[in-house]
């Protein structure tokens, strides 16, 4: 570890030659990056207030803002994003914004640095320098968590300590942000500190592969960046250079884990820990038990079948008690079973269902809402949502997806796309069990539904018209033809039935069906229009069925009933 600085000391005294990364101008040196932080410093130094809200898009000029304004003795606030709602969130807690920020938020920003060379500065006190990141928390409320630099110190020794072995010498690469502690510590601290090059974050793949390529690289990713790798791209480039990947902000899919080992040649090495915890336990995709290794220093238990932890990353000494559910292994290691609180993860984001549904309370016009995360090969938010003015239910298509769309619009100021309810249901009360309590199953089958909900055109004691919206949520969907999904015709038949009983006295007893044709497939997303038509005779009726669309007549035929069977 010739090459390791400390934290505290790491931008204290100028190196000129030891390279830290690329900036917009070409490579960046140790001595051009402090003169930057001196910069930096003398901008937050000038400013009253303790706390800052920082957000740079920029790594390297980042990490110059941050040393920066803990050498001014400031507080630094860590924004995940520059939304307005997000600089609105933080407002209550910081003095000011400092950085990128949006046109009409005024904030300290930095100027050029001056000719004179950086001066050496004190190394910093690891307990007084401050850091503050927000989750989601047990309560789902969101928290603002303190953390110090010897907490940060300790986690990325650790991180060295575990893996240096497999990334010296190497680049580091990045899809994940610095803003975020993950990305912080990855893609800032530890590299600054063992003398690893940072490269800008990648966007997109091709401009990933190409950087791979270049030399000996480490990835830092996540799961939702991994799965979504595309095989097309010449990946064989990157055979050999790549050190290592690692994953983390959510359990690496074993579909994920095989796709990124076949493209980059590297069995993916998740990290899993909070921003509460620190960094707790890593494994290697590969495992059959699926087995997490505790980081160096890290100590852990179980507590009511729930993990505890007890490391240097934590803020104050003793246990710190997880949501985590987990099972002990005989090697000292422990298997993961999944969260016991409403904080859920969709695509590694940290997502409280509680402050949804608060969220979605406070709309106008919404009585009740429940949000639940839809179970398949890719998760979903969906909210469930009684409106306060029932006739909603049965108004125009365009007129529900404009509330709903109302809806998504309120959240959006504090939840980001990926982070908001992606389904919805509008309903006249949220289902209950015979306890009276609304139960996942329940909330799971209205998104799920056996039938379209019918848009009446026309009812009347002989003929009738109705809008059908195919959902592709449709339970009939599911498991027909799995090459491409179709309406299958037998739920057309009974659809004509069900709906022609909620307008017609047809007879009771089915007797047959008559010159049934099948014309033209419907799929998920067609809007059907179904006329319907009743003749009535002395002991028997006959329903005339005709489904259409724009694309022409998908299905019509006869079905006869008889008053007696």
């Amino acid at each position: 570890m010739a090459d390791w600085m400390a934290l505290d000391s790491l931008l204290t005294c100028p190196q000129a030659g030891r390279p830290v990364g690329l900036g917009a101008h070409g490579m960046v040196d140790h001595a051009a990056l402090q003169a930057r932080s001196c910069a930096w410093q003398a901008a937050f130094a000038a400013r009253p207030g303790r706390d800052w809200a920082l957000y740079v898009e920029d790594t390297l000029e980042f990490a110059a803002a941050l040393y920066g304004a803990w050498h001014a003795g400031k507080r630094v606030v860590l924004c995940a994003d520059n939304l307005p709602g997000t600089l609105q969130q933080v407002a209550a807690y910081v003095d000011g914004h400092a950085g990128d920020l949006p046109s009409g938020v005024s904030g300290l920003a930095c100027g050029a640095v001056t000719t004179a060379a950086p001066q050496a500065r004190d190394v910093l006190d690891e307990r007084s320098c401050e850091l503050v990141v927000f989750t989601s928390g047990s309560t789902g409320q969101p928290a603002a968590i303190v953390k110090r630099l010897d907490q940060l110190a300790r986690e990325v020794e650790a991180l060295q300590q575990a893996f240096a072995g497999l990334v010296e010498g190497a680049q580091v690469h990045g899809t994940v942000s610095h803003q975020h502690i993950y990305g912080l510590l990855f893609r800032v601290l530890w590299p600054l500190a063992s003398g690893r090059p940072i490269l800008p974050r990648r966007f997109f793949h091709e401009d990933l592969v190409a950087g791979l390529a270049q030399g000996p690289s480490i990835l830092v990713a996540t799961p939702a960046h991994l799965k979504r790798l595309p095989g097309q791209l010449s990946w064989q480039s990157v055979h050999g250079q790549v050190r290592a990947v690692f994953s983390s902000g959510g359990p690496l899919s074993a579909e994920a884990a095989a796709l990124a080992t076949r493209l980059l040649a590297v069995p993916p090495i998740e990290v899993f820990g909070s921003s509460e915890t620190g960094g707790i336990a890593w494994r290697q995709s590969g495992d059959a038990q699926g087995a997490w290794r505790p980081l160096p220093g890290v100590q852990w238990r179980l507590d009511q079948d729930c993990l505890s932890v007890n490391s240097a990353h934590l803020a104050e000494p003793g246990w710190w008690a997880t949501q985590d559910r987990a099972r002990a292994l005989a090697d000292g290691s422990f298997q993961l079973l999944g969260r016991a609180d409403r904080i859920v993860k969709i695509e590694e984001r940290r997502v409280s269902l509680d402050a949804l549904e608060r969220g979605l309370c406070l709309a106008p016009g919404v009585a009740e809402a429940r949000v639940l995360v839809l179970p398949g090969a890719r998760e979903q938010l969906a909210a469930a949502v009684v409106p306060v003015d029932p006739t909603l239910l049965d108004a125009p298509a365009e007129q529900r997806r404009a509330f709903q769309q109302s809806l998504n619009t309120h959240l959006a100021s504090h939840h980001d796309a990926v982070t908001r309810p992606r389904r919805w249901r509008l309903c006249a009360a949220l289902p209950l069990n015979a306890q009276g309590k609304v139960t996942q199953a329940a909330l799971q089958a209205l998104f799920q539904p056996l039938l379209p909900e019918p848009q009446w055109l026309q009812r009347g004691p002989e003929q009738a018209r109705l809008q059908l919206v195919l959902d592709p949520a449709l339970k009939v969907f599911e498991g027909h033809f799995p090459q491409a999904a179709i309406l299958p015709g037998v739920a057309q038949l009974d659809w004509a039935i069900h709906f022609a009983r909620q307008c017609f006295a047809l007879p009771a007893h089915f007797q047959r069906m008559e010159t049934v044709k099948f014309q033209h497939v419907a799929r998920p997303g067609d809007v059907l229009d179904l006329a319907l038509e009743l003749s009535v005779g002395p002991a028997h009726g006959v329903l005339t069925f005709r489904y259409t669309s724009a694309a022409g007549v998908h299905a019509s035929g006869r079905v006869v009933f008889a008053d007696a069977a």
